[in-house]
Order: structure tokens, then C-alpha cells, then sequence
């Protein structure tokens, strides 16, 4: 494979983790599903199954949180012909209710991920979870409530970013 072409599969593949997440933290399980192949597997751990079968776990779970946030860092991809090997760091936050108190759990760690090009695209074929750290606080929101007007972010159409006919007018 040329530099050029290495460069683009490795944008490409890139591509599906960003997808992933924006997935998650929209709640749109179309957009998540898209990065996986349908025979593709998952090891999450405390979850075992096809990508499509994580992707209808993960979000009737994500709709007990009050919110998601979930940070891309360093995505390390060893190609191998139609086939890649990757290493994606992630951060995530949720905000979700221990008892009656709300609570930022964070959880931060790393993917490990096969991916294979079929037919020219290239997809998630396995995925496993390895969680490096985790921590919990009380939510201390308070500031945001002293900030007149402030934008905050919301799942599926609440957010301003899934308003593409607002945006492309302001």
C-alpha cells in the first residue's frame, strides 16, 4: 500500500471513532451501528456479543444517563492489507443518578479494535473494552446556573449540532 493510500485508509478508519462516540452522545444508534460490521464481535467485559447487539445494549442504557460526553485521544492504527489493528484512547463522562444525587462517573481507557475493508470500506470487525481508570464525584453543575443564557448540550435534535437547518442560517 502507497503513503497515499495509507494516509486515506487510516483517515477512513479514523472516521469510525469519531462516528462511535458522536453516536453515543447523541444517542443515535444508526450512526453507531454504522462503524460495525454486522458479524463484527465486541468484549466489553461485562458484555460479550455483535457490534449491532452492543449497539442496542449500549444505547438503552445510555437512556438512564442525564448526559454523555465522550473525548477521543491518541488513535495508534497498524494497517495490514485489508486488515488494521488499532489502539484508540478515550475519556467519558456520565452524568447519571446514584440514588437521588446526581453523579459524574468517568471512565477512561482504551479500545482495542480489528478492522477490515470489504469491497473498499472499512469497518469494525472486533472491539474490546479496556477500562484504565474510573472515578466518580457529585455533580457540581452550580457555576452553570450563575451563566445567564448559557448553551448547554442536549441528545439527538436538542443538540444545536443536529440542527443543520438552524445552523446553516446563524
Amino acid at each position: 500500500m502507497d503513503k497515499i493510500a495509507a494516509l486515506i485508509a487510516k483517515d477512513e478508519i479514523r472516521a469510525l471513532s469519531g462516528a462511535y462516540m458522536r453516536g453515543l452522545d447523541r444517542r443515535d444508534a444508526d450512526l453507531m451501528a454504522g462503524v460495525f460490521w454486522p458479524d463484527s464481535t465486541t468484549d466489553y467485559g461485562f458484555f460479550q456479543g455483535s457490534g449491532p447487539e452492543f449497539v442496542t445494549f449500549a444505547q438503552a442504557m445510555l437512556t438512564q444517563h442525564l448526559g454523555n460526553l465522550h473525548l477521543l485521544g491518541q488513535i495508534n492504527i497498524d494497517l495490514d492489507g485489508a486488515q488494521a489493528y488499532g489502539e484508540v484512547y478515550y475519556f467519558a463522562w456520565h452524568r447519571i443518578m446514584d440514588g437521588e444525587a446526581p453523579t459524574d462517573l468517568i471512565i477512561a481507557g482504551r479500545y482495542a479494535d480489528r478492522y477490515e475493508q470489504r469491497d473498499g470500506v472499512w469497518k469494525i470487525a472486533h472491539r474490546s473494552e479496556l477500562i484504565d481508570w474510573v472515578r466518580s464525584d457529585p455533580a457540581s453543575d452550580h457555576y452553570l446556573g450563575r451563566i445567564t443564557g448559557a448553551l448547554l448540550g442536549g441528545h439527538g435534535e436538542a443538540d444545536r449540532t443536529s440542527q443543520r437547518a438552524w445552523l446553516a442560517k446563524a
